[in-house]
């Protein structure tokens, strides 16, 4: 029977036990000897003729016991079969056995046909049958023993071989014998298990139980998590028929997650194994479901649920980050048993007092326990107390440098203030947390030099600023910083009106020396500056959410930041409007007009603002000169303002920036660079289309807003 990869049980004998198989790759049979021992394997079967026994001519070697066991015969890593291996234990019997006895019991000496014998080394040819269900088998080992072997006793030697092929629940009887025959022949009968195989694979997040057993097969599936003391935790329970698969989540393994298999029948046996015991995905998952809980008055333990090796310590966790401190004399770092209530040697807790838990000398978990009952970490500084002989102490604060000794004339923080702690000590101002024989523990709060240190620095601060605002008055008297500040000034309101309006500008793709035109526009405005957003800029946005998803997200992102959206007219334009305004959306639709026409999906969005009076305010329209005028655009979209570029640049400007654009002659300066900007553009585009330009001659009108 093929199975995948991994095999996870397997029950032998009458009482429940758990078989990891053995993985033979290849199909070839082979033969293997104990040390001291040659064998060889002949090619092939043989008949399986084992005659009638006969007189041993002299020492011989015999089969004294067989052994059987089951292994893998894998032709590839997820192809594999059962098979039975055979071990036979070889003896010496026959002349030399019974003069051995002889000259054991009456110490008579050797005589030289008995020690020629003995130089002699002892060769057998033992023949191994095996039988089964529509199967039977004969192979023949030769096996040579050396003299110094070839002794009488229970075993001269042994030879292994692999393999007879099985099948789950089939009875297989193994005879053996040798050639020719000098005993009777040995014989052993086993009844394999019938078990499901059980098989396990990985899928991405999924890991499947894959059970392959006969159709009519009833059986029973539980999985449990095992605990080393106490009974097993039940977690999920199935009675099933025939082949099933069972699929987990990863999150859901852990190191002690058991399966157990058996037949439903009476008296079965039950078969179990624990397939994730070194899998890095369990222990990972155990490690995030382990957690330390405090239990009062002082202990705490290790709440998870599987055993893991840990040791656990206290540790001093200063607030704004850094490493936590160990303390190991009230707490020396020692393995702990999970689920299991654990002393602290501590007077009381506090928010900084943390547990770290480690395996294999690798930090897992740290947890500041009194942090829920007590409030955050504080900033407090621990001062660790040594008592020695003759009632000596010392005292030093715990820092992330070290332990600073008090008093001490080093540039730390806890020496600068070092008098004041030990003051502070000496009047009862100090938490104690800790004491015995060895020394104490002690938290003195900090927070009262800390408020004294930053008046200083708030005092320095408004020396600083009050030196500034003199330094700046006498600047102000100055008539050329004066006019300095005066028109830093008006560039500021200016740019802050520019710079925070955005800009969707619409255009229908009549040909590229249009599209170039427009490029030009868009690219000019940007320099004022504004946010402009242009179909032209958005090609690959525009391709992969669609035309007409693209402009939905630019409009309301554009109008939801009080910007204006631009309408370029064109004659293509126009058409288009006038055939949605004629026919409706039918007769355009936007796949017709080019994937990246972004005009023609807009107007389904466009023109019910129009309709319906809500464009006033958010559109403005605009054409150039030469290519279409004003009157040209249908009245609907003449409810807005229609620009004529570039004579009415400065009104379009305008219009683009919003009611804080000011200043008549600082937007005419800008019209004239954007109108320079545009100049070879528009040559361009009226070459393209044979239409006579109006080139240099072009000028820029004062506009309706402007004097």
């Amino acid at each position: 029977m093929p199975m995948p990869w991994f095999l996870l049980s397997l029950a032998l004998g009458r009482s429940p036990g758990v078989l990891s198989l053995e993985r033979l790759i290849g199909l070839q049979d082979t033969a293997r000897c104990s040390p001291g021992l040659s064998c060889h394997l002949w090619d092939g079967d043989v008949l399986c003729l084992p005659g009638s026994v006969v007189s041993a001519p002299g020492p011989v070697l015999v089969p004294a016991r067989l052994q059987t066991e089951l292994v893998l015969r894998c032709r590839q890593e997820t192809d594999c079969d059962l098979c039975v291996r055979v071990a036979v234990h070889l003896a010496v019997r026959g002349p030399r056995e019974e003069r051995a006895e002889e000259e054991e019991r009456f110490g008579a000496a050797a005589s030289p046909e008995l020690e020629d014998s003995r130089k002699a080394a002892l060769q057998a040819r033992v023949v191994l049958s095996f039988q089964a269900y529509h199967t039977t088998r004969c192979v023949l080992l030769e096996v040579q023993v050396p003299a110094a072997l070839a002794r009488p006793g229970p075993s001269a030697g042994s030879v292994v071989f692999d393999c007879f092929k099985a099948a789950l629940g089939a009875e297989v009887r193994i005879w053996s014998y040798t050639q020719p025959r000098y005993q009777k022949e040995l014989n052993v009968t086993q009844l394999l298990p019938a078990l499901p195989w059980l098989s396990v694979s990985a899928e991405g997040d999924l890991v499947r139980l894959v059970l392959d057993a006969p159709e009519e097969q009833r059986f029973g599936l539980a999985l449990y998590r095992s605990q080393p003391h106490g009974a097993p935790r039940p977690w999920w329970h199935r009675n099933l028929t025939g082949p099933q698969t069972i699929t987990l989540n990863h999150t859901d393994l852990l190191p002690c997650l058991c399966i157990q298999v058996w037949p439903l029948e009476p008296d079965s046996v039950r078969t179990s194994t624990c397939p994730f015991r070194e899998d890095p995905r369990a222990l990972r998952n155990l490690w995030r479901a382990a957690r330390p809980r405090l239990l009062p008055p002082h202990s705490w333990l290790l709440d998870a649920p599987c055993s893991l090796p840990a040791e656990a310590t206290l540790c001093w966790q200063a607030p704004g980050g850094g490493p936590c401190q160990p303390l190991a004399p009230p707490l020396p770092r020692d393995n702990i048993t999970v689920n299991k209530a654990q002393e602290f040697p501590l007077l009381r807790g506090h928010p900084n007092l943390c547990i770290q838990v480690s395996s294999w000398e690798k930090l897992q978990l740290q947890e500041c326990l009194w942090a829920d009952t007590l409030g955050p970490l504080r900033d407090d500084m621990l001062l660790v107390e040594t008592r020695g002989p003759q009632l000596n102490r010392t005292l030093c604060a715990l820092e992330h440098s070290g332990c600073t000794p008090l008093p001490s004339r080093a540039s730390t923080r806890a020496a600068r203030v070092g008098e004041h702690l030990l003051q502070d000590l000496e009047s009862g101002q100090c938490l104690q947390l800790w004491d015995d024989d060895r020394g104490a523990l002690w938290a003195c709060p900090m927070d009262k030099y800390v408020h004294r240190r930053w008046a200083l620095v708030w005092l320095g601060c408004l020396l600083v600023a009050a030196a500034l605002l003199l330094l700046l008055l006498l600047l102000l008297r100055k008539d050329p910083v004066k006019g300095w500040l005066r028109l830093l000034k008006q560039d500021y309101r200016f740019g802050a009106a520019a710079r925070g309006r955005a800009a969707l500008l619409l255009y229908s793709a009549d040909d590229a020396g249009f599209e170039r035109l427009v490029g030009a526009l868009a690219s000019a405005l940007c320099a004022l500056p504004l946010r402009v957003a242009v179909e032209l800029w958005s090609r690959r946005e525009l391709s992969a959410q669609g035309p007409l998803a693209w402009f939905h997200a630019q409009r309301r992102r554009t109008l939801q930041e009080g910007g204006v959206v631009a309408l370029l007219f064109s004659p293509g334009a126009v058409a288009l409007c006038r055939e949605w305004l004629q026919d409706g959306a039918a007769a355009a639709a936007p796949a017709a007009r080019g994937p990246h026409d972004a005009f023609a999906a807009s107007l389904s969005c466009v023109l019910p603002d129009f309709q319906q009076g809500r464009a006033p305010g958010r559109y403005v329209g605009a054409c150039f000169e030469g290519l279409l005028a004003p009157d040209a655009v249908p009245a609907l979209f003449r409810t807005v303002p229609v620009f004529s570029l570039p004579s009415q640049l400065p009104d379009f400007l305008g219009a683009l920036q919003g009611p804080c654009a000011r200043g008549s002659g600082l937007l005419a300066e800008r019209a004239q660079q954007v109108s320079r900007t545009l100049q070879p553009a528009l040559d361009s585009c009226f070459q393209h289309r044979g239409a006579p330009g109006r080139g240099a001659g072009w000028a820029l009108g004062p506009g309706p807003g402007l004097e």
